[in-house]
């Protein structure tokens, strides 16, 4: 750092470190006339410096340390029956980078995790196919692999606060949501292996997906979308999938609703229409003012949050130099833009991405600021590449009304209190 010309920093950092420099000055000097002293701070003998540490097969898989033994998914029980069919939520707020880690990434089930070996796996593709075929594990790794770097959200994330502010942490609000880079086989490589090219016009086809779980969990896909950029996955983060991700195989259906993104993939079925199934005419679906429901509703639309300050990761330093960060993403494409504001809505700053948005991916956002202790109402604004910009709950309720529980993309506000607290409120 001392080498470094320190005009790129802005004012405020600048200050803060001369200002740390000095103090470091005043400490050192404290120490030094102390030192004939038994002085603590020079005495003290560390554990972890007299001894030996853990050998290298102690944990033959690598667990965080005991100390971040907080970072964890959490389920809030009284949003279902049983938690057979339920949601684990990701710890957003005590993450950073873009990556969740499959250990602490978002689950939601409904009928249980299942747990089924590799060599038990079975795929089948018919319907109008030229030829059916049943795939094994082993058959899908013999086929050209993708990577890619999507996000997973469900249709009911942020769902509970459409009649207010209901649940206090960025966990709960946000947090049916994970990022991850997928491997696996395009759908459409496995659909031309069986034919699908020979059945004539596709526009007007569909496929229908399910899983070998109690639920199977059916869900319609348009053609169009199978042939796009749909995945067949069998790792994630470069290791196998997680039971309760769907281990061995599971489907990926990028910036769509992760109710569609089917796991422990079983069947994948060629029809000339949907087939309109429990989880697709029951559930997510969107309930309109007047009481008429959308048929369809996919794509999950441009939402941001911040993640830190936020209920469950206060500021607890004081004043001085602070960093906002959070996370956006789109089901439309990538994150152009994200705007911050400390004060409601009445004054926006541009937010700094951590890198150019990629599509259907998050991206991580972070705005530097010098915090004075005033309270704060905190809120951040996507804007994605198609020129979309997140609403207010306001403007989303003009066009929705109240009755809705699903694609819930509004922008959330926390109110931050002069002590550093923060709580989930909301603002006309």
């Amino acid at each position: 750092m001392s080498n470094e010309d320190d005009t790129a920093l802005t004012p405020s950092r600048r200050a803060f470190l001369k200002g740390s420099a000095a103090a470091g000055g005043a400490l050192m000097a404290a120490g030094a006339a102390q030192a004939q002293e038994a002085d603590p701070l020079i005495t003290e003998v560390q554990d972890w410096a007299t001894g030996l540490g853990d050998g290298v097969d102690a944990t033959p898989y690598g667990l965080p340390i005991e100390y971040e033994d907080d970072v964890v998914r959490r389920n809030v029980p009284w949003l279902t029956a049983d938690p057979i069919s339920s949601i684990n939520f990701t710890p957003i707020h005590a993450l950073d980078g873009t990556i969740t880690p499959q250990g602490c990434a978002f689950e939601r089930h409904h009928s249980g995790a299942i747990s089924m070996r590799k060599e038990d796996f079975r795929l089948m593709i018919n319907g109008l196919v030229d030829k059916p075929l049943v795939f094994t594990y082993a058959d899908l790794e013999r086929f050209p692999r993708e990577n890619h770097v999507y996000f997973c959200e469900c249709a009911a994330n942020t769902g509970m606060e459409w009649a207010g502010a209901q649940l206090n942490g960025a966990q709960f609000t946000h947090g049916m949501i994970h990022n991850m880079e997928y491997t696996g086989v395009p759908l459409r490589t496995l659909l031309q292996e069986a034919g699908l090219d020979a059945v004539g016009e596709l526009s007007d086809k569909w496929v229908y997906v399910e899983g070998a779980d109690a639920s199977s969990n059916g869900r319609s896909i348009p053609m169009e979308k199978a042939l796009d950029d749909v995945l067949v996955a069998f790792k994630a983060n470069g290791e196998a999938l997680r039971m309760e991700h769907g281990y061995p195989v599971r489907l990926v259906v990028p910036g769509w609703e992760g109710n569609m993104w089917v796991k422990w993939l079983r069947r994948i079925e060629v029809t000339d229409q949907a087939v309109e199934s429990r989880e697709e005419t029951s559930k997510y679906t969107d309930t309109l003012a007047d009481g008429t429901s959308r048929k369809w509703t996919w794509v999950m639309d441009a939402k941001s949050v911040v993640t830190s300050p936020s209920p469950q990761s206060p500021i607890t330093h004081g004043q001085g130099p602070l960093v906002i960060t959070g996370l956006a993403w789109s089901g439309n494409g990538a994150i152009t833009g994200v705007d911050v504001t400390t004060d409601g809505g009445m004054t926006w700053q541009k937010a700094r991405l951590a890198k150019p948005g990629e599509k259907m991916a998050l991206t991580r956002f972070y705005l530097d600021i010098d915090w004075d202790g005033s309270e704060m109402l905190l809120q951040s604004r996507a804007h994605d590449e198609t020129g979309y910009v997140q609403p207010t709950k306001t403007q989303l309720r003009e066009v929705r009304g109240e009755n809705s529980v699903y694609h819930n993309n509004c922008i959330q506000t926390w109110h931050v209190k002069e002590n550093g607290e923060a709580e989930n409120v909301e603002i006309s």
